[in-house]
């Protein structure tokens, strides 16, 4: 889902939760806020809801607390992220630089207790080290999941993609749907995802959605760095944990895998 030019100021869905996304079970959007303008998420709606603080500065108010957070940039600061079930009203005051959120939403009648997971719990993970050449090397930030918030029904975190090299890799697939949102830096920059067998050219603000059986690795151009949020919903009765690798490429990652080399002087 290609998405040209800036934002617009305001809350943009970019996958709803109806007509040709609808089987995503959950919608997903960007809410762009000037110096000091205020949003208000209701309660009431029978929605959980995420809120992730991409970039700027806000006051986020929930229940009887509120808290100020400030991000820079994405790729080099972890992210704040507001959890808070559909009883729950939300309001967001952009700070002085003004502010740029992700929201995702979808149905959980659970009324549990809402949580704001702070930068420092959302902690830089280096995955693909000493593997496969450091070809696959990359940062992970998973916000939650099953492990600290069973309660939930999605599943969310942000991938850097680091310049040259692949993510999301070995390539794996999950039954549960899944939605990747992806910036690029510089923004004219790109990469590439694999659907299945089909693949996408991705640049900066494009959506992917992924739905049951389809492998989905990524690859960034060098010179670039791809960040993209993704966010899992659990299927009922079967909630995402395991990714399944299709064996054919399960042997890259196993210990004193021959991988080819290039040899010089030949």
């Amino acid at each position: 889902m290609r998405h040209k030019g800036p934002y617009v100021r305001g809350y943009t869905e970019l996958v709803p939760r109806s007509g040709p996304t609808s089987d995503m079970f959950m919608s997903f959007g960007v809410l762009v806020l000037k110096a000091n303008e205020i949003w208000q998420d209701c309660a009431g709606t029978g929605d959980e809801r995420i809120w992730l603080l991409a970039k700027g500065s806000a006051t986020i108010a929930w229940g009887e607390r509120e808290q100020e957070m400030f991000r820079p940039d994405l790729f080099d600061h972890g992210p704040w992220v507001l959890s808070v079930p559909s009883a729950i009203a939300v309001t967001i005051k952009a700070g002085e630089s003004g502010a740029e959120f992700y929201r995702c939403a979808t149905d959980n009648p659970l009324q549990f207790e809402s949580r704001l997971f702070t930068p420092s719990e959302c902690m830089s993970e280096f995955r693909g080290e000493g593997m496969m050449g450091e070809t696959s090397t990359r940062i992970v930030r998973t916000v939650f999941d099953d492990t600290n918030r069973p309660e939930s029904n999605l599943v969310i975190g942000e991938v850097i993609g680091v310049p040259g090299k692949w993510s999301s890799y070995p390539p794996h697939h999950h039954p549960q749907p899944e939605i990747y949102h992806y910036r690029v830096q510089p923004e004219q920059g790109f990469g590439f995802c694999a659907i299945g067998e089909t693949p996408y050219l991705i640049k900066d603000k494009d959506t992917i959605l992924i739905h049951d059986q389809e492998v989905h690795p990524h690859v960034t151009a060098p010179g670039y760095a791809l960040w993209y949020l993704w966010v899992i919903r659990h299927l009922e009765g079967n909630r995402y944990g395991v990714q399944t690798v299709p064996p054919q490429y399960k042997w890259v990652t196993e210990p004193g895998a021959e991988i080819w080399e290039p040899k010089r002087n030949q």
